[in-house]
């Protein structure tokens, strides 16, 4: 027994197997996330097609995942958030997936949607997570206050101009 490409600690036979040969749905969408990932580094991409949501199935190229899955080498998965959506049937897993291309060390970063159809889990799209906004907590330096670098003369001649 290995344990899981996904991380969870788990032997593949008690985690994503069971996914992956149809013995069991996925429970979650961070366990269908999990195994999706799985399905990468194993090159099952009959299995990332199937779990895709019917209504993203259009435009998914096997051939490019197949090439992507075979030609990355597969460094680990890092769960950020999950999350439930508007009701029962939505969820949301934030993720990044570290993978070595050509040499590379690069790594996916998304913020996936997923949805149940007829009690089974589906993955249905991915964008990058927003930025968050930040907020300067600091006083505000009004334009005839002695600029914050120190140099003795006003902001607004200074690092205002």
């Amino acid at each position: 027994m290995s344990d899981c490409p996904c991380g969870s600690g788990l032997p593949y036979e008690a985690c994503c197997g069971p996914l992956h040969d149809g013995t069991a749905p996925a429970a979650s969408p961070e366990a269908l996330m999990r195994s999706r990932y799985s399905a990468y580094v194993r090159a099952d991409i009959d299995y990332l097609h199937d779990t895709l949501h019917p209504d993203s199935r259009a435009d998914h190229d096997r051939e490019a995942a197949r090439r992507w899955a075979k030609q990355s080498e597969w460094l680990g998965l890092e769960i950020r958030g999950s999350e439930p959506g508007s009701g029962d049937d939505e969820g949301f897993v934030e993720f990044v997936a570290k993978f070595r291309e050509r040499g590379a060390l690069r790594q996916h970063h998304e913020r996936s949607r997923f949805a149940r159809l007829e009690g089974r889990w589906y993955y249905v799209d991915g964008a990058p997570p927003k930025a968050a906004t930040l907020r300067h907590e600091g006083p505000k330096v009004g334009r005839n206050d002695p600029c914050p670098c120190g140099s003795g003369r006003k902001y607004k001649k200074c690092c205002g101009a």
